[in-house]
C-alpha cells in the first residue's frame, strides 16, 4: 500500500479550513490541521480519523507571530509526505485604517503576508524535492475590488493573488510540477463577519456562496492547474471587468460600493 501524503491547512478550526481538511481526509489524506483553538482542531481531527480512516495531528499556533510561524515552518520543511499546503488563516478589521489600531492593522499583515510567505516557503523545499504537490493561497475578490474601511483586507489579499502569480512562474520556469492556486473567493457563509463583529451584507443574496462549493471548485480548478480560481458567476465577471477598468473609473466605483457606507 502506498504511503498516504499529508495536507496541511491553516485556519483549519472553522470555515473554509474546516471544509479543505473535510474534502481532502476524504481525498485520503492525512492532515496537519493549524489554527488556535486546539478544542477544535481535536474534535475535528477526531472526526475525521473516525470517518476516513486518516491520521489527523494538530498544530496550535497563533500565525501573527513569528516564533510559531516558524514552528510550523520547521514542521513543513521537515515532512517529506507533505503533498499540499493550504494557507487559509486570515481575518478582517472593521473600520477605516485611520481609525483602528494599528496592532490589529499589523497583526492582519503579519497573518495574511509574511505567514504566507514563510509557510510556502517552508512547504516548497520538500515538494520541489519530490517534483509534487500543490499550494493553494486564500485570497478574495477583494483583491481585485477594494471596498471603504479595507485597506489591510483588500492590500493583502491583493499582494497574495501577486505572489501566487509570480510562484508560479518561478516554478514552471524551473520545470516543476509543483502547482500553485490562487482562490479568490466572494461573499462566502463563514464565521468571517461574525469574528469582525459585522452583520453580513445582504445575507439572503444570491451573492452568497457555501463554503463546500467554493472549497469544491478550488479542488476542480487544481486537477486543471488553474492558477486562478473565482467560484461564482458574479465573481467571475467582477474579477474580469473591473481591473480592466480605467483607474478613475475603477475608483469611483469603488467609493460608490454600498458596503462602503456606514463604515467607522
Amino acid at each position: 500500500m502506498a504511503e498516504r501524503t499529508i495536507a496541511a491547512i491553516t485556519g483549519a478550526s472553522s470555515g473554509l479550513g474546516e471544509v479543505f481538511a473535510r474534502k481532502l481526509a476524504a481525498r485520503g489524506h492525512d492532515l496537519l490541521l493549524v489554527a488556535r483553538r486546539k478544542d477544535r482542531l481535536d474534535h475535528l481531527g477526531a472526526e475525521l480519523a473516525g470517518l476516513y480512516r486518516i491520521e489527523a495531528e494538530s498544530i496550535v499556533a497563533d500565525l501573527a507571530e513569528g516564533a510559531d510561524v516558524e514552528r510550523v515552518a520547521v514542521r513543513l520543511r521537515a515532512e517529506s509526505r507533505l503533498a499540499m499546503l493550504v494557507n487559509n488563516a486570515g481575518f478582517g478589521v472593521r473600520g477605516r485604517f485611520f481609525n483602528t489600531p494599528v496592532a490589529a492593522q499589523d497583526r492582519m499583515h503579519r497573518v495574511h503576508v509574511m505567514a504566507t510567505l514563510r509557510l510556502t516557503h517552508a512547504a516548497l523545499e520538500p515538494m520541489i524535492a519530490n517534483d509534487a504537490g500543490a499550494i493553494i493561497n486564500v485570497a478574495s475578490v477583494a483583491a481585485y475590488a477594494r471596498t471603504e474601511g479595507s485597506v489591510s483586507y483588500c492590500a493583502t489579499k491583493a499582494w497574495m493573488t501577486v505572489f501566487t502569480e509570480g510562484l508560479h512562474l518561478d516554478l514552471k520556469g524551473a520545470g516543476s510540477r509543483v502547482r500553485v492556486q490562487a482562490l479568490c473567493p466572494g461573499y462566502t457563509h463563514t464565521e468571517f463577519h461574525d469574528a469582525m463583529g459585522v452583520a453580513k451584507y445582504k445575507p439572503q443574496s444570491s451573492l452568497w456562496l457555501s463554503a463546500d462549493d467554493v472549497v469544491e471548485e478550488s479542488l476542480r480548478g487544481l486537477e486543471r492547474e488553474k492558477l486562478f480560481v473565482v467560484p461564482g458567476l458574479p465573481y467571475k465577471l467582477v474579477t474580469a471587468i473591473v481591473p480592466k477598468l480605467p483607474a478613475e473609473l475603477r475608483v469611483w466605483m469603488e467609493g460608490r460600493n454600498p458596503q462602503s457606507k456606514g463604515r467607522v
